[in-house]
């Protein structure tokens, strides 16, 4: 078993290796010495892995509750934490007690967020599905919900007390789902892991992509938990993803979204004369290579419109993550006004 030691403001370990959903209560044990534990997933995911967690905790004793909503993006919504913090208080569920996050990456959010508010704060332990979840969205302690205005603008920072990853999961998932997680594993190569990219045009060993994506965001949130500086880094692309899922209503995938945005950042920088152009092709060979796509049918002007209500932006300025070659990615920090300018470089022939 891979075992990956994550140390901010909360110590946990990220643990890797197939078939580790049948010891999920035996490893959740060692953490957890509370009486009621609540599977928190949805319905798409439930079906297929939620009976054999719930069987695998009652047997190390524990009383199970499971609340589960509706599969998609829409779901992380306010809505949706209300019903979750109304079903903790029905059940009398105290701060001894934990949530068990089982599921993509909606789930772990939504799960995450009700933890870190619900008592002013409850054990929450992760149990990612989605290869997406897997090496990203599940570490670093990253919780929210969204709101009208746009994708995860209501959250805190957060740390689980464990994740358990097991690969096993992905069999389940649809070729579109898998890829999208591809994104952001080919995200971690293009930011600081040149060799990685190398990696990634052979048939690689999933667990061992799965440890290395979440060794390089283990450094990163070790050294810049709450992403006033480096951690920035990982938002690379996902500025105009983000605008490019709200204005298609979340029907874009995030995974999608970011491929599209990684590509819109660096043929932009390229045009700049910012990047490398051997970047581009090794992006763009790779999105390929994982069934991703590179382009989108919103205006340079729509995504920048809609990336104004970016969190990453800071009154008149917004920051921006961009390659220089493949491999290195630096932060430059961008008057909000010369965005729309910048991106449609990569419009430009």
């Amino acid at each position: 078993m891979k075992a990956v030691k994550v140390e901010a403001s909360l110590t946990y370990e990220v643990l890797i290796e197939k078939g580790l959903l049948s010891s999920a209560g035996r490893l959740i044990k060692n953490i957890h010495k509370g009486e009621k534990t609540v599977i928190v997933s949805d319905s798409n995911v439930f079906p297929f892995y939620g009976e054999k967690l719930k069987a695998s905790l009652e047997n190390e004793g524990y009383n199970v509750l499971s609340f589960v909503f509706p599969a998609g993006e829409s779901s992380k919504n306010t809505d949706t934490l209300v019903e979750l913090w109304e079903f903790l208080a029905k059940n009398h569920i105290t701060r001894s007690d934990a949530l068990v996050a089982l599921g993509g990456g909606v789930t772990g959010d939504l799960t995450g967020f009700a933890a870190a508010t619900f008592l002013r704060g409850i054990k929450y332990i992760g149990i990612p599905t989605t290869l997406l979840s897997m090496v990203d969205s599940s570490v670093g302690g990253k919780t929210a919900v969204d709101l009208k205005g746009g994708k995860n603008l209501a959250g805190a920072f957060y740390q689980p007390s464990l994740v358990i990853c097991d690969p096993d999961t992905l069999d389940t998932l649809s070729e579109c789902i898998f890829a999208d997680g591809m994104a952001e594993v080919i995200k971690y190569g293009m930011i600081s892991l040149p060799d990685f990219l190398g990696v990634l045009e052979t048939e690689a060993d999933i667990c061992d992509i799965i440890e290395t994506c979440v060794k390089a965001k283990r450094d990163i949130v070790n050294e810049d938990e709450k992403d006033l500086g480096v951690r920035q880094l990982l938002n690379f692309g996902h500025t105009p993803a983000h605008g490019i899922e709200l204005l298609s209503e979340f029907t874009v995938s995030h995974g999608s979204a970011v491929a599209i945005g990684m590509m819109i950042i660096t043929k932009a920088s390229v045009k700049a004369g910012l990047c490398d152009k051997d970047a581009l092709t090794i992006l763009e060979k790779l999105l390929k290579k994982y069934s991703l796509p590179t382009g989108t049918v919103f205006s340079p002007e729509e995504i920048s419109k809609a990336a104004l209500n970016d969190k990453k932006r800071a009154g008149g300025s917004i920051t921006l993550v961009i390659p220089e070659k493949a491999g290195k990615c630096v932060l430059k920090k961008t008057d909000v006004s010369l965005l729309n300018d910048f991106i449609s470089g990569a419009w430009d022939k």
